[in-house]
Formats: C-alpha cells, sequence, structure tokens
C-alpha cells in the first residue's frame, strides 16, 4: 500500500475530511488533496505530525511494504535515516518529470519583478508556474517583454504568443508575425489584418500582399517581388505607416515564395 492510500484510510478512519485534516496540519487543502492523489510528499516535519496524530510509526507511512499500521513509539524518530528515504523518494520524483527552474528577481519595477523565469516540466502547475515580470521568460509568461511556449506582453516571442509586437507560430497582436498571425498589421504563411496583411495566403481590411490576397487595395506575389516594390505600395496606401513597421513589412513581403 503507497502512502496516498495510507494516509487516506487513516483520516477516514478519524473521521476526518481533507480540510479538517489540513487545519491541523497548518496546511492548505490542497496540499492535502494531492498528498492523497499520489502526486505530491509531505515534508519531514509533516510526516513527522502525521504519524503523531494518528499513532502510527513513520517507517508504517513511508515504506510501501509495511501494510499494517504499527503504533507510533516514544522514542525521538530516527531522522537522518527518514531524511535519507524522503530523499531518495523526492529524487526519482523529480527525475520522472525533469528539472524545474525558478527564479524572480529581487528588483521590482511599479510591483512587478525585473526577471522572473519558469522553465521545465512542472508536475504541479500552478499559479506559481506562471513567469511574471518586466522580462517573463517561461513555459507560460507575460511581461513588458515575454518569451514563453504561450507569452503575453507588449514584445512577446512564444510557440502562441499575444502581445503589441507579437512573433510566434500562432501570433495575435497589433503587429503579429508567425506561420499564423492576426493583427491590425500581420505576416506569416497565412496572414489576417484590419490594415495590412502581408504573406502567402493574407486578407485584411484595407491592404494585402501575397500569393492569394484578399483586400480592398491588393499586391499580388506574381514572380517575386522587392522590399521596395512591396514598401513603395504600402506607402502609397499607407503614408503615416510608422516607418520601423513598414521596413518589417516591406522585408517580408519580398520573402514570400
Amino acid at each position: 500500500m503507497e502512502f496516498s492510500e495510507k494516509l487516506t484510510a487513516l483520516r477516514k478512519r478519524e473521521g476526518l475530511s481533507q480540510e479538517q485534516l489540513a487545519e491541523r496540519l497548518g496546511v492548505t487543502r490542497q496540499s492535502v488533496s494531492k498528498w492523497e492523489s499520489g502526486t505530491a510528499l509531505p515534508e519531514l516535519i509533516k510526516l513527522i505530525s502525521l504519524s503523531e496524530m494518528f499513532d502510527v510509526s513513520l517507517d508504517y507511512l513511508v515504506k510501501d511494504s509495511l501494510e499494517e499500521p504499527e503504533p507510533a513509539v516514544e522514542t525521538a524518530p530516527d531522522t537522518a535515516r527518514l531524511e535519507r528515504k524522503l530523499d531518495a523518494l523526492a529524487s526519482d520524483y523529480r527525475r520522472s518529470w525533469g528539472p524545474y527552474y525558478r527564479y524572480t528577481s529581487r528588483i521590482k519595477i511599479f510591483g512587478l519583478p525585473l526577471l522572473s523565469i519558469r522553465l521545465g516540466r512542472d508536475r504541479h502547475p500552478s499559479r506559481n508556474s506562471l513567469a511574471v515580470g518586466i522580462i517573463a521568460i517561461g513555459n507560460f509568461s507575460v511581461g513588458v517583454v515575454s518569451l514563453g511556449l504561450i507569452s503575453a506582453g507588449v514584445f512577446s516571442l512564444g510557440m502562441i504568443s499575444l502581445g503589441l509586437l507579437a512573433l510566434g507560430m500562432v501570433s495575435i497582436g497589433g503587429l503579429a508575425i508567425g506561420l499564423s498571425a492576426v493583427g491590425v498589421f500581420a505576416a506569416g504563411a497565412a496572414a489576417k489584418g484590419m490594415k495590412i496583411a502581408v504573406g502567402v495566403a493574407a486578407a485584411a481590411g484595407e491592404t494585402a500582399v501575397g500569393y492569394d490576397a484578399d483586400a480592398v487595395n491588393i499586391l499580388l506575389w506574381g514572380d517575386g517581388l522587392t522590399s521596395a516594390q512591396v514598401q513603395a505600395f504600402l506607402m502609397e496606401h499607407h503614408p503615416n505607416l510608422w516607418r520601423p513597421f513598414l521596413r518589417i513589412l516591406s522585408g517580408i513581403g519580398a520573402l514570400i515564395r
């Protein structure tokens, strides 16, 4: 019998709910739920508290081979041996899911950490798994500059990205660049823009450049376009377009194949 099963049985034997057990141990109900589902292990001090609370030995709690509850002894527990056992269990637990790196800088700007990193395979995703900061890097990230599998920010880079400037496999933003892009200005293999779309398949409310384009103003790829041709076309219909955006969209337009 595993620890999770033993804990569930002992709690029910005492007629306690998960909330009541959590209150006695000074932890959250979610922690107790994770212990009983086998997705987490309690700290050493909590194991000792459980041993005393249910009047069973520490060996019984941590050793799967012991099926019958053993009364807790009054002598001091062999904490060193128990710590080694728990370290081994935790090590196996971590190896099965890979490393997870977490860092939050102490420097804050407008209440946000200057740098927040949450990288790796987190077996227990939670609110703390989200990287939030001025510069955010993680599986899931939100920041002024955001890099992640799923990212959101002023400048966002990720598999799925959302931002004023968004780059990704799937991107949504003011200027969105990606295989699939949606934005006010969009560029990519498939691009849909409110103002301008540049891509192999491009659709826009006003102006589109691409091999297959649909908009009020259209420049088709034909046998190929140069950056100067795309730039002149965009300037004709959008003379006030911000020059960095103009250069980016013109450069991508020249790459369409």
